[in-house]
């Protein structure tokens, strides 16, 4: 089951901020929170308090906690991978390992007594993961999470995000990946560039962000990574559907009742015998082919719009595609709406037989 989180920071924030944040965040079905201890300094029993205050009250909402830490954590907190007690005791689900051990103390941790779960960092390669595998871990307790980078233009690339992320889910690890609120103001540290793993997802609207990681099918959780997200983003995030693409469109004025009940209403699947230039759904041609489709808006294709044939090109007439590419328009073709130009790209993940939806601009 695929899941929303979000991102806490005790130390930069007051308990009942973060504690508004996570029942609202609760209320529109988000499940698990990331928090960090690399970033936590002052006194330390405060710090665990405060902490502890925190992760109670989202464990009573029974959200999932898990926390940030690296080895020099344990150093400085006197803690062994041999005992996570402590972690226990300050309530949390599991540990993500930021900077891991050698990758027998990782595969020791998940046979922990107290099922924690032993999250590690995907962002670097396989071969870390790997390592972990090769000490017969409790893969039930093993899980994936890439980083997220708050200094502009030092965020993964597709490409390694790619190969990083399909390698843990051939091992079948549950993975997850971060996403950049666009309202909120910090995060850990105190560089605030916005939180995110891609660097081309740190302009994007947070739900476009989200599509998009569900959408290459590697990435299970979706997390907020800093703090804090809009009631608007908590909300848009929600409505999304993990298994389906859902492009926001706007429509034309003179687009008529029965082209926007096709494209709002009638369900779509990108033709298998895939084409360059279109996305074809071409089912509205069969159900409807005794309509009217009369021309309008018949101006030049370009990239992102959304197309319905008329009645002057036959048994096509009634048909709706997604443009790929710009191409010339001999008035057989309404132009009867267009994809918001952040989420254009989201169309090269379409893949032969998907079924995808659309929705009205928010």
């Amino acid at each position: 089951m695929k899941q929303l989180g979000i991102s806490i920071y005790p130390e930069h924030s007051s308990a009942e901020q973060d504690r508004a944040y996570i029942r609202q965040a609760h209320g529109y079905g988000f499940r698990r929170i990331f928090t960090c201890l690399l970033s936590a300094e002052g006194n330390k029993e405060r710090v665990m308090d405060r902490f502890r205050e925190t992760v109670q009250f989202a464990r009573e909402l029974d959200m999932q906690v898990l926390v940030d830490v690296a080895p020099r954590v344990f150093d400085q907190l006197g803690i062994s991978y041999q005992d996570l007690s402590f972690f226990r005791d300050l309530g949390v689900c599991g540990i993500r390992l930021d900077i891991g051990f050698t990758g027998h103390e990782e595969a020791m941790m998940t046979h922990n007594p107290y099922d924690l779960k032993i999250e590690i960092n995907m962002s670097g390669g396989p071969k870390g993961m790997e390592n972990i595998l090769s000490f017969k871990p409790n893969r039930d307790r093993l899980i994936g999470s890439h980083n997220f980078y708050p200094h502009r233009y030092t965020g993964l690339s597709y490409d390694h995000f790619i190969r990083c992320s399909r390698s843990f889910k051939e091992e079948g690890l549950r993975t997850a990946a971060f996403i950049n609120s666009q309202a909120a103001t910090f995060g850990p540290w105190p560089v605030t560039e916005g939180l995110c793993t891609l660097e081309i997802h740190r302009e994007l609207p947070s739900v476009t962000q989200a599509k998009h990681l569900f959408a290459t099918g590697l990435i299970d959780d979706v997390m907020i990574a800093n703090a804090y997200a809009s009631e608007e983003e908590l909300k848009a995030l929600s409505e999304i559907d993990p298994g389906m693409l859902t492009f926001q469109v706007e429509l034309e004025e003179a687009t008529t009742d029965l082209e926007r009940k096709i494209i709002l209403e009638e369900p779509h699947f990108n033709r298998g015998d895939v084409s360059d230039y279109v996305v074809r759904s071409t089912q509205s041609r069969v159900k409807y082919k005794d309509e009217a489709f009369p021309p309008h808006d018949t101006r030049e294709i370009r990239p992102g719009d959304i197309l319905i044939d008329n009645q002057a090109y036959g048994q096509y007439k009634g048909e709706l595609q997604i443009a790929r590419k710009a191409m010339k328009n001999e008035g057989k073709t309404n132009v009867v709406g267009r994809m918001i130009e952040e989420e254009r790209f989201l169309l090269q993940l379409l893949e032969p037989w998907e079924p995808f939806r659309f929705a009205l601009k928010k």
